[in-house]
């Protein structure tokens, strides 16, 4: 019981990690398509959509700008300078797209440096080739702050869940920064599987901790107790099936009505507001989501202009509730908004 008790009081952060942790739960504008409405650590986003609608390159734009530094050697990035842990429940992670993309982040904030100070346009080629060395070792650098980890079916997801403290502990006496975003990619992976698992009889006595509500449960439970000691912006994207506000082929579903209890957050969302896809999640997850955004791919490609030959995409803020559409389109360098 001695080693006990002088185990609590052995400090586990120092004054100044104390005031590092508590400055980062300001909020703060992510930039766009996300640059909307200011997030806070604690928050949980959804990003709901169907396939293709750029979820995950939302997620992995996100997860740059995290890692990225917000100035260094003298060039300013635009980052948060901390790590992201990415959970992919999806299994198509491309890394090296995601290497691509960072890459050409810095490549873009140091061009643009350069020219700031008279870089002429023919002088560009030299101007990288004398950075790639400046360039490989911040790229280094980030890719370090860069956590992924895979999991094949709800059981590994909870293992991981159940251990990241350790980890992120780990990674912040190692790298010295914390864990700013915990992005899931995605969150109903599994739930169609589970479901069917669920109404088959198991050979021993544990069928109940393996029901789909207790799944969600337990997974909402983990994270929760995560946030407590690592505060974190959780962003989590969700492939649906649109109603007939977007599509003639199915019918728009009526949203569960939250409760302000479970979810503080949903006091100014009406109990009949209509959602244009059926929710198929169970209300551990609702009720934990505070932020929803819906994203889709519409029938329209630009044909001139800076970003000719990209496809369009909508995003829409369902919680809460916006009253405008962003379109934007998506590139090596990121995502740009349309006027």
């Amino acid at each position: 019981m001695g080693s006990h008790a002088k185990a609590w009081l052995v400090e586990d952060e120092s004054a100044r990690e104390m005031l590092d942790r508590v400055l980062t739960e300001r909020p703060f504008l992510l930039l766009p398509p996300l640059h909307r409405v200011p997030l806070r650590v604690g928050n949980v986003v959804e990003l709901a959509g169907p396939s293709s609608s750029s979820k995950t390159h939302i997620l992995i734009q996100a997860a740059i700008t995290c890692i990225l530094p917000k100035l260094w050697k003298g060039v300013s990035y635009g980052g948060l300078g901390h790590s992201a842990m990415f959970i992919d429940l999806d299994c198509r992670f491309d890394v090296l797209r995601f290497s691509e993309l960072l890459n050409h982040r810095i490549m873009e904030a140091a061009n643009g440096s350069s020219s700031k100070v008279g870089c002429h346009q023919k002088d560009s080629e030299a101007q990288f080739a004398r950075m790639k060395p400046y360039n490989e070792e911040l790229f280094a650098l980030c890719m370090k702050r860069f956590l992924y980890i895979r999991c094949y079916d709800s059981s590994e997801f909870l293992a991981t869940l159940k251990t990241l403290h350790y980890r992120l502990q780990k990674e912040r006496e190692v790298h010295g920064v914390n864990v700013h975003l915990l992005l899931i990619d995605s969150i109903g992976a599994f739930h169609w599987v589970d479901r069917g698992s669920s109404s088959f009889p198991l050979e021993y006595d544990n069928r109940k901790s393996w029901h789909l509500q207790n799944v969600s449960e337990a997974a909402v439970q983990e994270i929760r107790r995560l946030l407590l000691v690592h505060p974190m912006l959780v962003m989590a994207t969700k492939a649906v099936v649109l109603g007939n506000k977007y599509s003639t082929n199915e019918l728009t579903w009526n949203y569960r009505k939250w409760s302000a209890v479970d979810n503080p957050y949903s006091r100014n969302i009406t109990s009949d507001q209509q959602l244009p896809y059926r929710e198929y999640m169970p209300a551990a997850w609702q009720s934990f989501v505070t932020h929803r955004i819906l994203v889709r791919a519409t029938d329209d490609d630009l044909v001139n202009g800076e970003h000719q030959n990209n496809s369009i995409y909508l995003l829409e803020w369902l919680l809460p509730p916006l009253n405008s559409l962003d379109k934007f389109t998506v590139r090596d360098t990121g995502v740009f908004i349309l006027s």
